[in-house]
């Protein structure tokens, strides 16, 4: 799922594709499409597209009257759509400008989970901080809040917005701490080394992004420990290892986080099968 550098130079890149375009035209191409019916889409219409935002993993296109939020899920991407078509395998929704220009919503897949939301305070209500944006005390006082391993917390939209499987990894990673520690035993200290760990990894993602014309892929996204079972860690070369999930995997180093020791928990790691 695309996080929070992939949305943010995504919002550039639609901002400066269509900033000022005025739209003349809303449908959309699912029953699955529209998650709020109120206020209706058409206000919208005729107004300029001011800017292409984002709060946590939505992205928020502001029509001055309407904004639309966006979720791409799992397999959304919001692109430019040339030949619009009447028909549109994994077709969600169309904006269609005055240039005769247009933006297409689509998801592979068959979980038909992306969707547009006209009021965006309903589509972002109970989203944390912005991940980005947070300080060490503020971080730290969450933590005292929220009491749970700390890759859980980084990935609950509720606590803290925009991070996800991969940036959880990588945080953890580049902090030097284990993915499994809990939140409430970290204290000042470990939350500073996590918000630090959130602006590098953020900052590095984000600048890959914006050298690229469109979102990339899961796969070349940069990083030291996703995705990287059995590879050896760049900052020791000991071997990247991982515990196993039904939907996600946790990765981690075990000299840098957890002083050699191999975490398991419920499933074996593959790397020790």
């Amino acid at each position: 799922m695309p996080e929070l550098p992939e949305l943010q130079a995504h919002a550039e890149r639609l901002t400066e594709g269509w900033g000022g375009n005025v739209l003349r035209k809303f449908t959309p191409l699912s029953f699955t499409a529209m998650k709020t019916a109120v206020p209706p889409a058409k206000d919208a219409l005729d107004h300029p597209l001011v800017k292409v935002g984002r709060r946590g993993k939505y992205l928020l296109l502001d029509f001055e009257a309407l904004t639309f939020a966006v979720h791409l899920m799992q397999g959304g991407r919001l692109k430019p759509d040339p030949k619009q078509a009447a028909k549109v395998r994994g077709g969600i929704a169309r904006w269609v400008f005055d240039d005769r220009s247009a933006l297409l919503l689509t998801e592979a897949g068959k979980e038909h989970r992306a969707g547009v939301w006209t009021d965006p305070e309903i589509a972002t209500a109970g989203l944390g901080p912005e991940a980005d944006q947070i300080t060490a005390p503020e971080l730290a006082k969450l933590f005292g809040e929220h009491s749970m391993r700390v890759h859980k917390f980084l990935r609950d939209q509720g606590c803290i917005a925009g991070l996800g499987r991969r940036l959880a990894n990588e945080v953890c990673h580049r902090a030097k701490v284990s993915p499994f520690a809990s939140t409430t035993k970290l204290g000042e200290e470990g939350a500073a080394a996590i918000v630090a760990a959130i602006r590098e990894c953020v900052d590095e993602s984000l600048a890959y992004e914006r050298t690229r014309e469109d979102m990339s892929s899961s796969a070349d996204r940069p990083g030291a420990v996703h995705h990287r079972t059995g590879q050896p860690c760049p900052v020791c070369g000991d071997a990247v290892r991982e515990v196993s999930y039904s939907a996600y995997t946790v990765n981690y180093c075990p000299t840098c986080q957890t002083g050699g020791k191999v975490l398991a928990d419920n499933t074996t790691s593959k790397f020790l099968k």
